[in-house]
């Protein structure tokens, strides 16, 4: 008998079904950030990263232009399991020789390179304005900046952002998630706390006026809690956010590095699933605060997809990864983090939920911590190598990576 018929059996017993597991498992998708490939650079600046975010480490191979970034993604795709979609920042538009950057005015023929991309690779794209690292943030602020002439910049760049969306779903055929995400806020405490924010409900007011197909564009708003050189105030907090996208009927887009480090996400995502069709996610691995490291196979990260698996919500959440280590490997990274969230979803899914329910609900609080704990040394290692074995990836894929670096990444 072999190990996975063993662990089928000995998860049987504490209730859980692994086929229906594995089953599930499959048609999940999970949206691969693009940044990761190189430090969040983008082709459209040359200056450093700025604007309450940085990524740090220098090791090499680094992309440097769409070609390489597109093959570092196809080579650590093709070690990820499970359905994927691409996720790309604005700063990634493909400009023709010569031309002149501009984020207010990025059309669909700048992501043509990125659509065709896709689309050979049956691949949906969700998308993120780039509202950093550049000229226009002035005294890191832009939609809610003071000076007309910087938001009115910005509120153009949005509203391209959304028509973006709009052409990645029609010529995909998936929906687009558009996430929208400012630096805004002030090192040390301001003034003034409602003017900014009430400049930034205006211009996303204006952003949101913008047509789009809500069945083919879902738009986003991620809040976070501080910023480098942002620490006292931040513009777009939490309660802001969330008041905002209640208001306007888009989705609550949550980063687990954008709070207090008390807080967790996973204790959020039941709530509001309750008031919102939708959420969104973007998973990384704060390390006492939103360092963005990569994510590993650790608590929250469980705790979340145990979230998202009991709420009966695997088709309301749309879950992307976000972080960016350059100190490391980055397609190693990459596969890393990714198979992390997907080895969560798949633990989250071998709960036997409605059981454990059931014992919480008739109080049998002694049971149901014993449950628990038995399901923590059952053999999920042997079901997830089952689910790398019919998604036909390797286990081991550090030598593969390896030998990319050696082949690929040294030679740049």
């Amino acid at each position: 008998m072999s190990r996975y018929e063993e662990a089928r059996k000995m998860y049987a017993a504490l209730g859980a079904d692994t086929e229906a597991a594995l089953d599930t498992l499959k048609d999940v998708s999970v949206s691969v950030n693009c940044w990761q490939g190189d430090d969040l650079q983008g082709f459209d600046s040359p200056d450093k990263l700025s604007g309450g975010i940085q990524a740090t480490g220098n090791y090499p191979g680094a992309a440097r232009t769409p070609e390489e970034l597109a093959a570092d993604h196809d080579f650590a795709f093709s070690l990820m399991p499970g359905k994927k979609k691409l996720n790309l920042h604005s700063s990634y538009a493909v400009y023709e020789k010569g031309e002149v950057p501009d984020r207010s005015d990025i059309r669909p023929r700048h992501f043509k390179w990125w659509v065709d991309y896709a689309k050979e690779r049956g691949l949906g794209i969700d998308f993120n304005p780039t509202f950093f690292s550049h000229p226009m943030v002035k005294n890191n602020l832009t939609l809610s900046s003071p000076d007309e002439e910087v938001r009115n910049y910005w509120i153009r760049h949005g509203k391209c952002c959304i028509r973006l969306a709009q052409y990645f779903a029609e010529e995909t055929g998936m929906p687009s998630v558009v996430n929208i995400w400012i630096p805004d806020g002030y090192k040390d405490y301001p003034a003034d706390r409602i003017g900014p924010r009430a400049r930034f409900k205006a211009s996303l007011d204006e952003i949101l006026a913008e047509p789009r197909d809500p069945e083919k564009v879902f738009v986003t708003l991620e809040s976070k809690v501080f910023g480098i050189g942002l620490e006292a105030y931040t513009v777009g907090s939490a309660e802001f956010c969330l008041a905002y996208a209640q208001e306007k009927g888009i989705t609550p887009l949550m980063d687990n590095g954008h709070y207090h480090p008390t807080e967790t996400v996973s204790d959020k995502i039941s709530s509001l699933l309750l008031f919102h069709r939708e959420i969104g996610l973007h998973l990384t691995r704060p390390m006492r605060w939103d360092s963005d490291h990569v994510v590993l196979f650790e608590d929250e990260i469980r705790e979340i997809a145990k979230e998202i698996v009991r709420c009966k919500a695997l088709d309301r959440v749309f879950i992307a990864t976000d972080f960016f280590d350059g100190a490391i490997n980055r397609i190693s990274a990459w596969v890393t983090g990714v198979r992390s969230v997907q080895k969560a979803l798949l633990y989250a899914l071998l709960q036997p939920s409605e059981k454990l329910t059931a014992l919480q609900n008739s109080a049998d609080f002694t049971s149901l911590m014993v449950a628990q704990e038995e399901l923590k040394t059952a053999p999920f290692g042997d079901v997830w190598d089952e689910y790398l074995s019919r998604c036909g990836v390797v286990k081991d894929y550090l030598p593969l990576v390896k030998k990319y670096e050696s082949d690929v990444l040294s030679k740049r």
